[in-house]
């Protein structure tokens, strides 16, 4: 049990969170309960395991406290709005791969097509809207997000270089599987075995009903506003784990899968989410991320290699890391070939514009060493040896 454990257990009580948000937020029902057991897991494994520092500690809450919230706002709107439950979800572009195969570059472009649909940040963060909300007028929540972002930027600056943090860009959806509290989210900030194991074995099912229902509220909101699109662009690489449930609850969905060899992502991803933990916690080790992260990214691969075999193959195109930096639109057309999508002269022209506004070189790099997260070449090799056999070996120029 850590040092810290009476402070987590005053912190992380189920029943002052649940009262809390009931309090903060004015309303009581919370909609269906399959919230219930992944929070009792996730708490359990917060009080009796977290190394949480204080700073750690109260944004963990917070962020709980922000998710109860959450479904607590959004069972308001969708019982004054009933029609929100009736937007369809069809056919969304699911762009999947490894952290740092160029998944956010990839996601961002094609959102830039004016017929698609994406999560920005700030939706992603904060995707209930205050009540009475005037849908003419400018969003409350966006500078709420800008503001955060520049905290998260000037407590940790090496966050510049591990993701392109902007509060009005596309972003991933990770965040909205975060309020179902069956996600990876709470074990990219802290190190909880226990509730990690456990979401491992779990049926994801409750998670993505949940994600489609907040997609749905968000399409709702942006049909206030006078937005209407074709269709959605997501993005995470936590799908890679769970694409059955995805094809399931998104029955249309096509799926960009990126690749690049996890001897280059894989030390890169395990300092991001040691940066996470570091800030969260003065008691981290580094190796303890390493491994995690290279288990846990192991484990997604392998089991997207496996679902995989029992879709059509028309369902799933393959983008390599470097020709997406070289030519990524190029690579988006011969996906949009394949899913049966028109590249119109509108949509190349938003893709191109989106290029010249954001490149690469504005950003600093992110510099890493595997040996500072105990990760080595023969180890990576050894935990992707079937992925890497199918999609790296053969594309490795002499």
């Amino acid at each position: 049990m850590s040092s810290g454990s009476a402070d987590n257990r005053a912190a992380f009580d189920e029943a002052d969170l649940i009262s809390d948000a009931q309090a903060n937020s004015g309303l009581g029902d919370f909609g269906e309960d399959e919230f219930r057991e992944p929070l009792g897991v996730l708490l359990k494994s917060l009080r009796e395991e977290a190394p949480l520092n204080d700073l750690g500690r109260t944004l963990m809450r917070s962020r709980i406290l922000e998710s109860l919230e959450t479904r607590l706002k959004t069972q308001d709107w969708i019982l004054r709005y009933p029609e929100i439950l009736e937007e369809e979800i069809a056919a969304p572009l699911v762009v999947i791969g490894l952290m740092r195969t160029g998944t956010t570059m990839l996601q961002r472009i094609i959102a830039s097509d004016p017929r698609n649909h994406a999560c920005m940040w700030w939706e992603t963060r904060f995707p209930a809207p205050h009540r009475g909300t005037d849908w003419s007028q400018s969003e409350p929540r966006i500078p709420i997000a800008e503001a955060e972002v520049a905290a998260i930027l000037e407590a940790d600056p090496r966050q510049a270089s591990i993701h392109p943090w902007d509060a009005n860009a596309p972003d991933e959806e990770i965040m909205l599987l975060e309020h179902s509290f069956l996600s990876h989210v709470p074990e990219a900030f802290a190190n909880i075995p226990t509730y990690r194991s456990w979401i491992t074995e779990q049926d994801w099912t409750p998670s993505y009903l949940y994600l489609r229902k907040l997609l749905q509220s968000l399409q709702w909101q942006k049909r206030q506003r006078g937005n209407v699109r074709e269709r959605w662009v997501l993005k995470t690489p936590g799908h890679l784990g769970y694409i059955d449930t995805l094809f399931d609850v998104f029955p249309g969905a096509n799926v960009i899968q990126t690749h690049r060899d996890p001897i280059d992502t894989i030390p890169s991803a395990a300092s991001m989410n040691h940066a996470m933990w570091a800030l969260y916690s003065d008691d981290t080790e580094a190796n303890v991320a390493g491994a995690q992260w290279q288990e846990r990214l192991a484990w997604g691969t392998s089991r997207a290699m496996e679902s995989r075999k029992r879709y059509d193959a028309d369902r799933f195109v393959d983008i390599w890391f470097r020709d997406a930096m070289k030519d990524p639109i190029s690579e988006i057309e011969r996906a949009y070939d394949v899913f049966g999508i028109e590249m119109t002269d509108a949509a190349r022209a938003g893709m191109e514009q989106w290029r010249v506004d954001n490149p690469r070189d504005g950003r600093p790099p992110h510099q890493y060493t595997l040996s500072e997260y105990g990760l080595t070449e023969e180890g990576i090799k050894r935990a992707f040896s079937e992925y890497r056999a199918q999609y790296i070996e053969p594309r490795i120029e002499v």
